[in-house]
């Protein structure tokens, strides 16, 4: 009995101020996760129930045509393995090119070391829609005979790796400079004493211990090319190259859209991004904390 009266003793007195953080928390998820979840309920239901009752009623009829008939009319199969040979490789690209200045400016002490470092974070902040008019005719008159089905660079899967590495490199190089700068040069120091030339530095030393947050960028990356419209609407013409993001245009009609179905393509059209973070949850969720302890 002495012991039971001491932990309530012990126990923090339930306080106002925390309550209402709890029921802000409650609220800001539950606003995150009203557009999923009515997007669910509306996949769920007939378009022809909807536009009877509306949307705002009790659903009688709940099943999973609408998924079916996403899936069969975008031809999603063939508009995702589009989203693989894009994001894949744009992903990897953008890991390698970044980490290698990352290692280059973090390990290494010369006068524009920062400066180059700011050149590629700058990259970032110009905002996509000043440069399309330049880019897109860069693109246009960019001719690569024999490399892509166009013959161009606009066009192609390679146009779109290649922007996305573009963009993307300078975020990744500007957290692994950061994240580089935290381990200890001794190590580095103590290979350079026997031998060991820049190249095994970086490959063999430095970069198995960014792993942590080498798989943080992984996913990020992977969610954002995946998502991506805007750069695929406007550097691919021909449907059929175009990746999943734009597969969802298939479900438009010139007359008539039918909502429910869009939504049920959406829906289909997330799940692989949802597959790419609970695969790399535990490297996400460590790449994040090991950064914050070490910064």
């Amino acid at each position: 009995m002495s012991t039971v009266s001491a932990l309530a003793k012990q126990r923090t007195p339930i306080r106002p101020a925390r309550v209402l953080l709890h029921v802000f928390l409650a609220g800001t998820a539950l606003a995150w996760l009203a557009p999923l979840l009515w997007a669910i309920f509306s996949a769920l239901r007939p378009y022809s129930e909807t536009s009877n009752r509306g949307y705002v009623s009790w659903p009688h009829t709940l099943n999973f045509d609408n998924f079916k008939n996403a899936f069969t009319q975008s031809d999603m199969t063939h508009y995702f393995m589009n989203t693989v040979i894009i994001a894949v490789p744009a992903v990897l690209l953008t890991l390698f090119l970044s980490s290698m200045v990352a290692f280059y400016v973090s390990r290494f002490d010369f006068r524009l070391n920062l400066a180059l470092l700011l050149v590629f974070t700058a990259g970032n902040l110009l905002p996509q829609q000043v440069i399309i008019t330049p880019l897109y005719r860069m693109y246009l008159l960019t001719n690569l005979p024999g490399i892509t089905a166009s013959g161009k660079l606009y066009d192609s899967a390679l146009g779109l790796v290649l922007i996305h590495v573009a963009f993307q490199s300078g975020f990744c190089a500007f957290v692994l400079s950061n994240y580089m700068r935290s381990l200890p040069h001794e190590l580095t120091e103590a290979a350079l004493v026997d031998g060991a030339s820049v190249w095994r530095l970086y490959w063999q030393i430095t970069l198995p211990l960014c792993k942590p947050a080498m798989a943080a960028l992984a996913t990020l990356l992977s969610i954002w090319i995946y998502n991506d419209f805007f750069w695929a609407l406007v550097l691919i013409s021909t449907g059929d190259n175009m990746p999943i993001t734009s597969a969802l245009n298939n479900l438009s009609g010139q007359f008539f859209t039918d909502p429910n179905l869009v939504a049920a393509g959406s829906l289909l059209t997330a799940i692989p991004t949802l597959v790419v973070y609970f695969a790399l949850q535990k490297q996400f969720v460590s790449g994040l904390t090991l950064g914050s302890a070490k910064g």
